[in-house]
């Protein structure tokens, strides 16, 4: 059977974009001899509507562009994700679901079992879970649906324990040979190992080919990366979509391609910098920029940052602001400069010692007596905030903030201040990581100054400032942070693995007592298991010590 796979990149809530699109990806792959297309998951209104689907008139609207679209399809049936009302007025008042439809109508419906609650989901605030897998018949095939979670019940998944029902058993029970799953399944590093697996066990289970239809493209904080691919009841790879960009493949089921089955391993740093690159892509255009603006500082998470954006953008449409104190060294005067010339992009240096000066002296009848502390390092912080924010105003550019997961974990950063921006684009990225990504940056030839990558991290405050004259070394500060904040050991536990108490400790309460900066931080693209952002949800007043 040539199954068409629409891997495409929609809008939430661009209902009639969406639909367009949809026509288009039908059309195209109906030329290109597909028996039937099959579409990811709430594929008519972009997946996660989120809160949406509260309002008034958002449901209707949905199935009004939805029966559109219907009446596209002809004798090649369609597989697409949408939301539609529960019927039985008892329950949520609407189904994640997948419509079969062919010359016109809709010839069978399967609503999503499995509302994951986990993470970044809460499906089952929207939706009422469907209770059965209906079977289709099409070309003498017996065809059975699921969507994203559905196939997600695994004895290797701590979270899918709480599901009463297996939507896969339920289809190997009823003897079908071929499921499709049509799934908007959000990317993190190393997820795609364990997805692929996942789908070979659940085509083993079933004894039937299974078709993973996943969506693609940047909505909010998360990455959706793609990576359709079409498994036989043995689980063997019989070809695939590519990774973090849209495609329209055609995939036959009983004459796989000679190349099928041959899919590169995935490369950790490589896909993470096509991730990071999407995710700021989709989230500049989809809300209306087509510039940003960044405050380069001569520091390797600034430089990263740039360099993602112009690839993202392109370099003509990327303007780098260096905003230098008298505490500035000149090698990251010059670096920033060099990073810049390297990228191609728009540059200015913009100084800030009169605005500082400024500020001090406006202050000084205050203070007077005080000793000069960390609120004098933040002024500066908050100068270069202040400029960076009135340019981005006048140039209608997006100011992206640059800095990384350990940071804002630790609450190395100042509000107001260098967390200026309207995007946290390697906020999910640990430090160690953005070393490692940023040497794969300079891979073929540097891009990054190799000055910025060498030399020992520094906020550069106040002089001589060093970044572990106040944190441990990045190594042990992120291997602290993941034991911390993304497995949620005790400090028990940490100092257990070997971890210095004290160390362990101070990072504990610096990690507890931050919590309101992230509630005030830019949105931030999720590359990891778990993000600071909707997925984690630590009250900022609470007083439980771990």
């Amino acid at each position: 059977m040539r199954i068409g796979i629409a891997q495409i990149n929609t809008i939430v809530g661009d209902l009639a974009g969406n639909c367009e699109k949809m026509t288009q990806a039908y059309l195209d792959l109906v030329a290109q001899g597909a028996a039937i297309v099959v579409f990811p998951e709430l594929v008519t209104c972009g997946y996660p509507p989120r809160d949406l689907l509260f309002k008034s008139r958002f449901i209707q609207d949905v199935e009004t562009y939805t029966a559109q679209f219907q009446q596209v399809v002809g004798d090649i049936p369609a597989a697409v994700g949408t939301v539609i009302r529960n019927r039985t007025k008892q329950g949520r008042p609407c189904h994640n679901a997948v419509l079969m439809m062919q010359n016109g109508t809709v010839i069978n419906t399967t609503c999503k079992s499995l509302l994951p609650t986990y993470d970044v989901f809460d499906e089952d605030r929207y939706f009422e879970p469907g209770t059965e897998n209906p079977i289709i018949t099409l070309d003498g095939k017996r065809i059975g649906i699921t969507i994203c979670e559905d196939i997600w019940k695994h004895p290797d998944i701590p979270t899918s324990q709480r599901y009463q029902t297996d939507p896969v058993q339920r289809l190997a029970d009823a003897k079908v040979d071929l499921i499709i799953n049509c799934s908007a399944s959000p990317w993190h590093l190393a997820k795609d190992r364990f997805r692929v697996d996942l789908v070979k066990d659940a085509a083993q289970k079933a004894r039937a080919s299974l078709v993973y239809c996943n969506a693609v493209g940047g909505n909010d904080e998360l990455i959706f990366d793609g990576k359709s691919f079409v498994v036989d009841a043995q689980g063997k790879l019989l070809g695939s979509a590519p990774a973090f960009s849209e495609a329209l493949t055609v995939i036959d089921t009983e004459e796989p391609s000679e190349d099928y089955g041959h899919v590169t391993a995935p490369d950790d740093m490589e896909d993470l910098l096509a991730a990071l690159t999407l995710g700021l892509l989709d989230y500049a255009h989809k809300t209306g920029f087509s510039k940003a603006l960044i405050g380069l500082s001569g520091g390797i998470d600034s430089a990263l940052t740039a360099a993602i954006a112009a690839r993202a953008l392109g370099p003509e449409n990327v303007i780098g602001i260096s905003l230098p104190s008298s505490i500035s060294s000149q090698h990251s005067r010059d670096d920033a400069a060099a990073l810049a010339k390297n990228l191609g992009i728009e540059y200015h240096p913009v100084p800030i010692t009169d605005l500082v000066k400024s500020a001090t002296t406006a202050l000084q009848p205050l203070f007077a007596g005080l000793e000069a502390d960390v609120t004098e390092e933040n002024i500066q912080a908050r100068s270069r905030g202040l400029l960076l924010m009135a340019m981005s105003n006048k140039f209608r550019a997006l100011l992206l903030t640059t800095g990384n997961k350990s940071e804002l974990a630790v609450g190395y950063c100042t509000l107001y201040g260098d967390m200026c921006g309207g995007l946290a684009v390697i906020s999910d990225v640990p430090k160690t990581i953005v070393f490692e990504l940023s040497r794969h940056v300079n891979r073929e030839r540097e891009i990054i100054p190799w000055n910025t990558i060498t030399k020992p991290p520094s906020a550069e405050l106040r002089p001589d400032q060093k970044d572990e004259d106040s944190l441990p070394a990045y190594d042990i500060l992120d291997a602290i942070l993941e034991r911390y904040v993304e497995s949620g050991l005790s400090t028990e536990e940490i100092i257990a693995d070997g971890y210095d108490t004290e160390v362990v400790k101070d990072v504990v309460r610096k990690v507890d007592l931050n919590e309101y900066k992230r509630k005030q931080a830019a949105p931030g693209l999720k590359v990891t298991p778990l993000a600071f952002g909707v997925g984690r949800r630590i009250p900022i007043v609470q007083k439980y010590v771990s």
